[in-house]
């Protein structure tokens, strides 16, 4: 996996974004002190590099029905079995996220279902056929702490003039 080095005026608008991915590119041009041309072309160099991956519109999974979020880990019969068993996972539409792990897991999944009821029918129905060894559930009561990660300087920035925006030539932007 590729590491970019970010400068100043990249992560000021990672920070910016991250707290308002709606915010208008001019309003982040403003703030930064370039032009809306350059958050424009910097945005479109974050998204060619992989740093940023679009955006999306978050759906509470309450407010649709979905009061029931679980974590479960995966224990596999056959530790050969992870892509199968990924283009499985992938088609229960209940299955949003999918991790590799260490620990006592192979795999652990999040899942989101209607009730509990709806839950112990996906592991019964959908999961169960997956020639797994076994499951162990942890149902989630309440999302106390969801954020982006921090975008923090890096500390070849930090030594000198961290806090200032660099000044953007805008004929080589």
């Amino acid at each position: 996996m590729g590491h970019h080095q970010l400068d100043a005026l990249d992560e000021q608008i990672l920070k910016l974004i991250a707290n308002n991915a709606r915010i208008p590119f001019l309003e982040v041009a403003r703030t930064c002190n370039v032009s809306g041309a350059a958050i424009h072309q910097r945005i479109q160099k974050l998204t060619n590099l992989g740093i940023l991956k679009g955006s999306q519109f978050i759906i509470d999974p309450e407010k649709v029905g979905y009061e029931t979020c679980a974590y479960i880990g995966l224990y596999l019969k056959d530790p050969s079995s992870f892509e199968e068993v990924i283009e499985k996972l992938s088609l229960i539409p209940e299955v949003v996220e999918c991790h590799y792990t260490t620990g006592k897991y192979d795999m652990f999944i999040k899942i989101y279902a209607r009730n509990n009821h709806h839950l112990l029918s996906i592991i019964h129905d959908k999961l169960q056929p997956l020639n797994l060894a076994r499951t162990e559930t942890l149902i989630s009561f309440h999302e106390a702490l969801k954020r982006q990660m921090p975008i923090e300087l890096s500390p070849a920035l930090t030594d000198e003039g961290a806090d200032e925006v660099p000044e953007i030539d805008m004929a080589t932007e």
